[in-house]
């Protein structure tokens, strides 16, 4: 029997709650809140505890964007938010919304030089921030003319807003402007992308189809990552609202405290980028180490059963296996998913979650399309994919070799509109056949899966013609202790050289941070993982840095800064 669409849900609140054949952004939350008002909408456990259910929110939000609107907000305008993770920033990002507005939203963590140059750059009248953001952002010289805090110790607290008299709202269609999202796009530079209505909310759909995930109104949905950015937004605010879930906002860094969060909340959908759930794998596999060598062996044994049974029978012991030995101790037992996305996680990191019992999910996908294009579905999951091409969408690979690896390329309803007064980057994006020009390389099976090779821009070419993908390099360190950071990238024609940061939380574990000990600790792991590549990809010199590398808020390595910072020299490199 054919699988229903998750889309066809719609069709039963046309007119009343949608007017369009995808709802907006506002009328998908309206709905939500019809449907459940009584339902915990927003949580927050520290600095304090905030419980907001659906009815709840509804009424400030259109508190809020009456406000705005009797501020002189009209459709289309621009309103700025940064901050951090929080039911205050979902509340002024839905109000904003809910009065035509167009969503601004920075990272809380950007400095104060470029956050007010993107402040000015989109023609902004509004800023809702953190309260130690006020200050120093939106002055007379950006055109700000109203703000809003979105912490209670300074300013005009956000819920605290007058309602606006007589406002009424001009409501977004489908096809206007949503939000503008800056990143580095597929070249170059912070650009600002352009996404509708449409836009995050097919993606809310497609991501959500039976085909991918079943999704229940009773799951639970954990904001860690920072939600200005698409991958938190999409995958979990909009995705939580559609379902009319709960949704507990984190600002947590440690993984105890992630940890803790996890189990007071109950949460059962986790999504996070490769650098946390290595991090949390170390971690159990560590205290299994530590319990003796037939403890080590017994799990190791018993794990390779588990993925043994689950591959050839489709059956989950792991969790029956590792449930109390490993899984509830670490609070992650109760997770109905694990989702990855940012960059590629191992292969090796992914089998592993597996075999422990858990389903682990990983997507991929850029800003320019809403962001998910491709999830890997738990029961037809295929370990190296980073996911199976999502219905509605078409995916190409331009110009590929002789072993099917191309530029990714993609079409379909998730695609943005292009950058924010930027013809020419815009230009840039799609090629003369409409296709979006991802700049990730890649290839497609016969299933429509898709197979990332790395980024077209990072791609090292040797002197004899050989193509080496620096991810796929930096992918088999993934799961050594020893290393934090490590950077890939070539030297000469034929030179690879590894900028590496070493784990001081490792090291310090041993009782040691001393410079020759890490050196030849670091040295024999390059070594170990030379043997496992081709000759051409070995890593053949490194260079050990003592502060960690600059990184994206969804913790990839700046290369371009790097690469700026750390220029091409035999300086300080480590020949290997």
């Amino acid at each position: 029997m054919a699988v229903k669409n998750s889309w066809d849900i719609l069709d039963a609140y046309r007119n009343e709650f949608i007017k369009g054949k995808w709802p907006t952004i506002p009328e998908q939350f309206h709905l939500s809140a019809h449907l459940y008002p009584e339902q915990t909408a927003f949580t927050q456990f520290s600095p304090e505890e905030i419980r907001i259910t659906y009815r709840e929110a509804r009424t400030y939000v259109v508190k809020i964007a009456s406000w705005l609107v009797s501020n002189g907000l009209k459709k289309g305008d621009r309103v700025v938010i940064t901050g951090k993770n929080s039911p205050w920033w979902a509340l002024a990002f839905l109000a904003g919304m809910e009065a035509g507005g167009v969503i601004v939203p920075l990272d809380v963590q950007m400095e104060e030089k470029t956050a007010n140059r993107f402040i000015d750059f989109v023609d902004s009248k509004f800023l809702f921030a953190d309260g130690n953001k006020l200050e120093v952002l939106g002055g007379k010289a950006t055109g700000i003319k109203y703000k809003v805090s979105l912490s209670r110790e300074s300013g005009t607290f956000i819920t605290e807003l007058p309602a606006g008299k007589g406002a009424s709202f001009d409501e977004a269609t489908e096809n206007d402007l949503a939000a503008i999202l800056f990143t580095s796009g597929t070249t170059g530079l912070e650009k600002g992308v352009m996404l509708t209505h449409k836009n995050f909310m097919t993606d809310v759909y497609l991501a959500c189809h039976p085909d991918f995930l079943q999704i229940e109104q009773s799951d639970v949905w954990y904001a860690l990552l920072p939600i200005h950015h698409g991958y938190c937004m999409t995958t979990v605010f909009l995705e939580g609202i559609k379902h009319a879930g709960e949704i507990v906002f984190s600002q947590a860094t440690a993984v105890d405290r992630i940890m803790k969060d996890l189990e007071f909340g109950g949460v059962t959908i986790f999504i996070a980028i490769p650098l946390l759930y290595n991090k949390i794998l170390k971690g159990m596999m560590k205290n299994v180490r530590a319990k003796g060598l037939f403890f080590h062996l017994l799990v190791g044994l018993l794990m390779r059963i588990s993925g043994l049974f689950k591959f050839v029978f489709r059956v989950n012991i792991g969790k029956k296996l590792f449930g109390k030995i490993l899984l509830k101790k670490a609070n992650i037992y109760n997770l109905k998913y694990l989702i990855s996305g940012g960059s590629t996680l191992a292969p090796e990191t992914v089998r592993r979650y597996q075999q422990l019992g858990l389903d682990f999910i990983q997507g991929y996908g850029i800003t320019e399309t809403s962001p998910i294009s491709t999830l890997n579905p738990a029961h037809a999951f295929k370990l190296k994919a980073v996911g199976k091409v999502f219905p509605l969408i078409e995916m190409t690979i331009l110009n590929p070799d002789a072993s099917g690896v191309g530029e990714v390329a993609i079409k379909g309803p998730i695609c943005c509109r292009g950058y924010w007064k930027n013809d020419e980057a815009t230009a840039e994006l799609f090629n003369e056949d409409g296709w979006l020009l991802t700049g990730d390389l890649g290839y497609l099976d016969m299933d429509n899966y898709l197979f990332l090779t790395g980024r077209s821009k990072n791609l090292i070419v040797t002197g004899g013609g050989k193509n080496i993908f620096p991810e796929e390099v930096e992918d088999h360190f993934q799961l050594y202790h020893q290393i934090e950071q490590i950077m890939v990238r070539g030297y000469s024609d034929d030179g690879i050289e590894a900028i590496i940061f070493p784990s001081r939380e490792h090291y310090e574990s041993l009782g040691t941070y001393d410079s020759e000990t890490i050196r030849k600790d670091i040295v024999r792991a390059v070594k170990t993982v030379n043997r496992e590549l081709s000759a051409y990809k070995r890593i053949d010199r490194i260079r050990i840095v003592e502060e960690a590398l600059p990184m994206t808020s969804t913790r990839k390595i700046k290369r371009p800064v790097v690469n700026k910072l750390l220029p091409v020299t035999t300086e300080d490199t480590i020949a290997i």
